[in-house]
């Protein structure tokens, strides 16, 4: 099941939090500096390399005095703020002692939510790549909202390896990997290798807790895997603490837990439906147009719509939910009152989303 990549295949690295600051709080340079070392073994080894890093909230603590993440929106977004500028500097530091210059690439999901936007998001960061400038990624935590968050790090991580057509991504976190239980429990087994679809990932991700200084947590690498395995995309979750973990991982090695992807990725402009557009709201559906769409490939017409949650307009993007659950996301031709009005009745030109403009799960 696994596999090596090959020569000059782009890879994305994530590291969390965690895996980068001191038990207070503030940055651990010489944890930074190993995560650093493994990405610039992978751009000697031939690999252009964007990293994903957490660390701006818990960077920014100590210079503010406090030893513990705000709880309220201002106090993270000013923890952000200060923080940032020590994250990147930091980084700036370490790759510059390796002869790699880095670029600070701050996004949120209503940028990449505008295709325009989105595309020159994916230009940006593979020019970078050319021109051997090592993408620093991290959400703007300091000027986004909650509605239009990725909500944690291993997320975006997944989508930039979207935007970059990545051949793997390498999650760094604080443990050997996805473990079928809890990680502190002697009798919890590491899962070497599962596929993106494997029902252990569902209990695991369930059970899954939510580090102290980080917004992630087992659910979000778990989903940011399954999102990476709809382009086709490999993950490998592995230790940040062993100095070779990416090259490892990398070179197609046994270390950490093995995610497979799809045996073929979706079209770049459906994974842009699926991954790069907030929902705004959801359609519920009978079993029969359930069938029609994952079955049939159908659009969704209104005549098999039960219900409708939320308000939102014409080409906004929303889920579509049937009796097995979340069946499909894609942009509706048709707004939240105009669909309530007509949910269950046939009608001329009663297309709620096309199947063009939709993304089955």
């Amino acid at each position: 099941m696994r596999h090596a990549v090959d020569p000059g295949g782009v890879v994305v690295v994530k590291v969390g939090s965690s895996s980068l600051t001191t038990p207070g709080g503030g940055l651990d340079r010489d944890r930074l500096d190993a995560v650093v070392g493994q990405v610039a073994a992978l751009w000697e080894a031939g690999h252009p390399t964007a990293l994903v890093t957490s660390g701006a909230i818990a960077a920014g603590l100590p210079a503010l005095g406090l030893d513990q993440r705000p709880a309220d929106v201002p106090g993270l977004q000013v923890a952000a703020a200060v923080g940032q500028g020590h994250l990147l500097h930091a980084y700036s530091e370490a790759f510059g002692d390796r002869d790699l210059v880095v670029g600070q690439v701050l996004l949120t999901r209503d940028v990449l939510a505008d295709r325009d936007q989105y595309l020159h998001s994916s230009a940006a960061l593979e020019r970078m790549l050319d021109r051997g400038v090592v993408p620093i990624v991290n959400e703007n935590d300091v000027v986004v909202v909650d509605e239009l968050r990725f909500g944690d790090n291993d997320r975006l991580a997944a989508i930039v390896s979207h935007l970059l057509g990545a051949a793997m991504l390498v999650i760094l976190t604080d443990t050997e990997g996805i473990f079928d239980g809890d990680p502190e429990d002697a009798s919890s087994t590491l899962l070497d290798a599962v596929t993106h679809t494997d029902g252990v990932l569902d209990r695991v991700a369930a059970a899954g807790s939510v580090s102290t200084f980080g917004s992630g947590g087992v659910a979000t690498k778990v989903a940011a895997a399954r999102m990476a395995a709809w382009s086709g995309i490999p993950t490998v979750v592995a230790p940040s603490s062993r100095p070779d973990a990416a090259l490892a991982a990398v070179d197609g090695a046994e270390i950490g837990t093995w995610v497979a992807p799809r045996a073929s990725g979706l079209p770049a402009r459906k994974l842009w439906i699926a991954f790069g557009l907030p929902s705004w709201g959801a359609v519920t559906v009978d079993a029969g147009a359930e069938r029609a769409l994952v079955e049939g490939g159908k659009s969704l017409l209104t005549v098999g719509v039960t219900g409708v949650s939320g308000s939102f307009e014409s080409g906004r993007a929303i889920e579509v939910r049937g009796p097995s659950g979340l069946v499909a996301k894609g942009r509706t031709r048709m707004d939240a009152a105009a669909i309530a009005e007509v949910a269950g009745t046939r009608i001329d030109d009663g297309v709620v989303i096309h199947r063009d403009d939709m993304v089955v799960f």
